[in-house]
């Protein structure tokens, strides 16, 4: 039997809630962004790809419905997950009109053994009526937003082409917590021009936004992307794997301990990622955290402090996305 991690994990989470093995299904239900189709701007943020950030393996030549039968036969296989969770991963999943919305999240949740979503979107994407839909989901099944926070630094916000800031990530937050729907926010850490204290400086502001949970990226260059071009020029390097490790576990050792972890590292696939090589091999960067976190002896939240009682200030995005 594996160890317990040393830090709060979403898998764990999840055979909690529902007593089995559940695995996240990703589907491509063909949204766009603001950030492409010329709302905010038509690059793209410059980390994202043809096909959205994170949505290599996805069957695009299919429905929502065929895409998670078929996302089905493979967890089965590979994972023996009894039910599934189907995840809006590629693009803004808010960015539609709220009845377009509605067919398609009821459509993942009329499959079979689908017990939850997940929404992966834009801050600037989720406006009050598609967050008043969100809350209604999240009263009726298992349910999680996902947003792109990404840094909270406003010179890495605009390197990136993010076409917002952090006040608007907040705002989102905010409001989405004020309706009683968890909030899981995505960081990227190995930003170029971020010291390791800046980036550490980001969980004490996940701590202080109470958000429920978190993913942790790192910087990795992807074929076709505005990102590959620089990392061509030098104008970009990748951190190396034990760097990463150890910065991880710095992270979570400032990290509330009641925030699960989603993710703590990721990859672009084989035919799309240039670099970092290394990180195509998953599950030795996760054994090495573990281990630096045994070495050390210490847990997530072993370096927190709560947050000041104070009141978080709220903010509004400048940009309106339609609804």
């Amino acid at each position: 039997m594996s160890q317990p991690k040393r830090y709060n994990t979403f898998s764990s989470e999840l055979k909690r809630e529902f007593g089995c093995k559940v695995q996240r299904i990703s589907v491509d239900a063909d949204f766009t962004c603001p950030n492409r189709d010329g709302t905010l701007s038509s690059k793209g943020c410059i980390f994202c790809g043809g096909h959205g950030s994170g949505s290599h393996g996805i069957r695009r030549d299919l429905g929502i419905a065929a895409q998670l039968e078929d996302g089905k036969d493979v967890m089965r296989r590979k994972y023996r997950a009894h039910m599934f969770i189907a995840y809006f991963q590629a693009y803004s999943n808010t960015y539609a009109p709220v009845a377009r919305l509605r067919s398609l999240y009821s459509e993942a949740l009329s499959a079979h053994d689908v017990v939850g979503l997940i929404v992966a979107t834009r801050p600037d994407c989720v406006p009050d009526a598609v967050l008043d839909c969100l809350q209604e989901l999240s009263r009726q099944t298992y349910f999680w937003l996902e947003l792109g926070m990404e840094s909270m630094y406003g010179r890495s916000l605009e390197l990136m082409n993010r076409c917002h800031g952090h006040r608007c990530s907040v705002d989102a937050i905010l409001r989405a917590k004020s309706r009683g729907v968890k909030v899981c926010t995505h960081i990227i850490l190995g930003l170029p021009g971020e010291t390791r204290e800046e980036m550490l400086a980001m969980a004490g502001e996940l701590n202080r936004l109470g958000v429920e949970g978190v993913k942790l990226h790192l910087l990795h260059v992807m074929k076709g992307t505005v990102l590959a071009d620089m990392y061509g020029r030098g104008e970009v390097t990748v951190m190396c794997r034990d760097d990463y490790a150890g910065l991880v576990c710095d992270f979570l050792e400032l990290l509330d301990p009641r925030i699960l972890i989603h993710r703590l590292t990721g990859d672009g696939g084989h035919n799309n990622l240039i670099a970092p090589l290394w990180s195509l091999k998953k599950f030795e960067i996760l054994n090495l955290i573990d281990a630096e976190m045994e070495r050390r002896g210490t847990r997530q939240g072993s370096r927190y402090i709560p947050p000041l009682p104070t009141a978080v200030a709220g903010y509004s995005c400048s940009t309106s996305p339609r609804v």
